[in-house]
């Protein structure tokens, strides 16, 4: 029988380290002390752009050049090129292509963006292992996801601008014989508060015709207590669904938003701290890639070995929910 597997994975990060202190002191002119929140969130340093030559797609090209080499493979090998943005740097040609021609695939290999915002890597891998065992001529697929999140971030919001940082992260998927890969994924969407995360917050027409500022990501306030209940059911059903317990799950690897997404994990289903693998202290939030990249780290660290279970959780705006479970 087939299956999907995740051959390699490497990450991309530009080398601008932005610290606490300096995130605090950025506040601090403005007379607002954000210690707290930074605490709460659980954020510390970052990695952002500084420059004028990098950006989501130089991030995404350098990923995907790096974890090709990894995986000792040429870009003629890949089949299936799908990259995850939320902040695309074009809009035509799509940003695939220009990840196609700066790892020379073939002619055939079939490229595509995609965006679900910040589940966006997630469901891409999600639906990629999918189309991967419906086609026979797909073989290998590159998943990128990358978000210049820094440049979009409002100075003016701790939730945006203390949180956000830039990162890569680049993914081969292959075919195998083997009993491992793509397990199972479960999705659950609700719009009750769509529009309270928007970008461009009045829409793309009117910030191009110069009716409304379309510089920063708009992010209200809004109350976020009934993510807990859908986070935790969809756990429990994708895990009921596969005969599986928490306990089988070698690492969960979910979103970097805030560190509360952690706690309320492994205090639901009494794990280890260590289980939930938490890096928003180090990337800050990295949006589309951020489970792929405490994957990374899980495996460079030891917690997550070949063949271990490893489930994956993470959320969109609007908001779309996720958990896709893997075996390593």
């Amino acid at each position: 029988m087939t299956h999907i597997r995740i051959k390699e994975i490497e990450i991309y990060h530009p080398n601008h380290v932005i610290e606490k202190q300096t995130t605090l002191d950025h506040f601090q002119k403005q007379d607002r002390d954000i210690s707290r929140f930074i605490e709460a969130m659980g954020k510390k340093d970052r990695y952002t752009i500084d420059n004028e030559a990098e950006n989501g797609l130089t991030m995404a090209i350098n990923a995907s050049k790096q974890v090709l080499e990894k995986a000792h493979m040429k870009g003629k090998d890949i089949d299936y090129i799908v990259y995850s943005t939320q902040v695309p740097e074009r809009t035509f040609p799509t940003n695939s292509m220009y990840i196609h021609e700066a790892i020379s695939a073939h002619s055939d290999a079939l490229a595509i963006d995609t965006n679900a915002n910040c589940a966006g890597m997630t469901v891409a891998i999600e639906q990629a292992s999918r189309y991967m065992l419906s086609n026979p001529d797909i073989d290998t697929a590159l998943i990128i996801g990358s978000d210049h999140l820094s440049l979009v971030s409002n100075p003016e919001q701790e939730i945006t601008y203390a949180t956000y940082g830039d990162a890569a992260c680049a993914v081969v998927l292959e075919k195998t014989e083997e009993e491992t890969g793509f397990i199972d994924a479960k999705y659950h969407t609700v719009t009750t508060h769509i529009d309270k995360i928007s970008y461009p917050a009045e829409g793309l027409a009117k910030s191009l015709n110069g009716t409304a500022d379309g510089r920063y990501i708009n992010f209200e306030q809004f109350d976020a207590s009934f993510g807990t209940p859908i986070t935790v059911g969809l756990i429990e059903d994708i895990l009921t669904r596969n005969k599986l317990t928490a306990s089988d799950v070698s690492a969960f690897c979910i979103s970097q938003f805030a560190y509360s997404d952690k706690t309320k994990i492994q205090d639901h289903f009494g794990m280890d701290q260590e289980k939930v693998i938490y890096i928003g202290d180090r990337y800050g939030y990295t949006g589309t890639s951020s489970p792929l990249i405490a994957f990374y780290e899980g495996i460079k660290d030891g917690r997550i070995k070949r063949g271990d279970h490893v489930l994956f959780w993470t959320v969109g705006a609007g908001h779309q929910f996720i958990a896709m479970l893997f075996k390593y």
